[in-house]
């Protein structure tokens, strides 16, 4: 049997895997930056919670294109936090909260639009409901994103096989 004739096959690449404390310690710097867009929604400075609404909706783009292992707080989190911890019991698969940025980027993104739109009260509310994960994330370590991302995968919506970037 000729090479040409010989099914080629790769190995599957391993999906990457990061850090489970490095997603929640990115969720509670989102959780304070979206407690300021409450805050100054609640106060009147509703340019000022458009434009911070606007720079998170970016920052959650750039985690659910680039994957939660490069978005900036997990870099940060990499060069500056984790070398003082101890190694983590385990590692995470890096697709269920990189699918979990992409929720906060859906929710934060309606938010922006209606904020443009002229909806009143759409800034603080996208920021509010955004929060309530970020939150839970952080203190709880209970992932609402990713809770939907495993949902999804259980009803065959969403191939757990596919590639994620991120680690």
């Amino acid at each position: 049997m000729s090479t040409a004739d010989s099914p080629i096959t790769t190995p599957p690449r391993a999906r990457p895997r990061i850090d489970p404390r490095g997603p929640r310690f990115g969720a509670a710097i989102t959780a304070v930056l979206l407690l300021a867009v409450i805050f100054l929604s609640l106060t009147g400075a509703s340019v000022a919670a458009l434009i911070l609404l606007s720079a998170l909706t970016g920052l959650f783009a750039w985690g659910a294109a680039a994957g939660a292992g490069r978005h900036p707080y997990g870099v940060l989190f990499k060069k500056f936090v984790r070398p003082r911890l101890a190694p983590p019991a385990e590692l995470e698969d890096a697709a269920p909260p990189t699918f979990a940025q992409g929720v906060g980027l859906a929710v934060t993104l309606v938010g922006v639009a209606l904020g443009l739109a002229g909806v009143p009260g759409a800034v603080g509310i996208a920021a509010a409901a955004a929060f309530v994960a970020a939150f839970l994330n952080a203190v709880f370590d209970y992932c609402l994103g990713c809770q939907i991302y495993l949902l999804l995968v259980r009803f065959g919506l969403l191939n757990r096989g596919a590639r994620v970037r991120g680690a």
